[in-house]
C-alpha cells in the first residue's frame, strides 16, 4: 500500500530532534511520498537540506505562504522567481489568502497569488492553495485567473459542500486531512458527494494531527488514520482509498 502525503512541513524546526525517526515511521506506515510546501526564502535552505537526506521521497515546491506576504513581499516574490527559474520544482505553493490572522496585507496577499499562479502556468506547474477566512477572495482571484492551464490542491479543505464543488470546478483536488477527523470537522458530513478522484490525503504536519492525536505534533505517519477515516467516509476498503489519492496525487504533481 502507497499513501501519498501531499502537504508536509518535515523540515519545520519541530522535528529537528527526531526527523528521520518521523520519516521511517511513516514509510513504515505506506507513507513515501512527501509533498513539501515552501513558507518563505528563511526556509528555502531546510528544504533542500531535507531533499539531501531523502531525495527519493521528497518532492519539493516553491512559493510565498500568505502570512508571510509583508511589508517586504516583492523581495520575497522575487526570491522565488529566482528559485523557480533556476531548478524544478512541483508545484507553486502553499500560496493564497489567510485572513484569519491578519487582514492588513489584502490587496498584497492578492497581487502575490495573482503573480505566483502565473508563473505556475508559465512553468506548467500545479498549484497549492493555502485559503482561512477567505474562500470568497480566493475565489475571485481563481475566477480571474481559470484557464486550462489553471490546476493543483487546494490544500486543508475545510469549507462546505457549495465550497467543495466551486474549488473542484477550478480543476482543484480537495486536500482532506485531520479536520476530516474531527468531532466538528463537519467535512466527513458531505465529502462522500464529492466524487474521490477529486480528493488528495495530507498530513500539514507539524499541524492539525487527526483524532486520536489532535492537539501534538502533527507527523506524517499519521496520514494512515486520516486514510482510514476517508475509508469509512466513501465506504471503500482502506487499500483502494490509497491508490485512488496516490494516483490522484499523480494527476496533480506528474509524478
Amino acid at each position: 500500500m502507497i499513501l501519498t502525503d501531499t502537504h508536509t512541513h518535515l523540515y519545520a524546526e519541530q522535528f529537528n530532534e527526531d526527523r528521520a525517526e518521523v520519516v521511517q515511521r511513516a514509510i513504515k506506515n505506506g507513507v513515501t511520498r512527501f509533498f513539501i510546501p515552501a513558507i518563505d526564502s528563511a526556509t528555502t535552505e531546510s528544504m533542500f537540506a531535507l531533499e539531501k537526506q531523502f531525495p527519493e521521497n521528497m518532492f519539493l515546491m516553491m512559493g510565498l505562504h500568505p502570512t508571510h506576504v509583508k511589508e517586504n513581499y516583492l523581495d520575497e516574490l522575487q526570491h522565488v522567481k529566482n528559485w523557480l527559474d533556476k531548478r524544478n520544482f512541483y508545484a507553486v505553493g502553499e500560496i493564497g489568502i489567510d485572513l484569519y490572522w491578519d487582514k492588513t496585507f489584502l490587496q498584497q496577499q492578492q497581487d502575490a497569488f495573482k503573480q505566483q499562479i502565473f508563473w505556475a502556468k508559465e512553468k506548467n506547474l500545479p498549484i497549492v492553495i493555502h485559503c482561512r477566512d477567505a474562500f470568497d477572495e480566493v475565489f475571485e482571484v481563481l475566477e480571474d485567473t481559470k484557464d486550462d492551464k489553471l490546476f493543483g490542491i487546494f490544500h486543508c479543505f475545510t469549507g462546505n459542500l457549495e465550497q467543495a464543488r466551486k474549488a473542484v470546478s477550478y480543476n482543484m483536488k480537495l486536500g482532506i486531512g485531520g479536520v476530516a477527523t474531527f468531532k466538528n470537522g463537519k467535512i466527513d458530513k458531505f465529502l462522500h458527494e464529492i466524487p474521490l478522484q477529486n480528493v488528495v490525503l495530507e498530513t500539514d504536519a507539524p499541524y492539525l494531527a487527526p483524532t486520536p492525536y489532535r492537539g501534538k505534533r502533527n507527523e506524517s505517519s499519521y496520514l494512515l488514520n486520516i486514510a482510514e477515516k476517508v475509508s469509512d467516509i466513501y465506504q471503500i476498503p482502506l487499500q483502494e482509498v490509497a491508490e485512488r489519492t496516490t494516483e490522484n496525487s499523480k494527476d496533480v504533481f506528474g509524478v
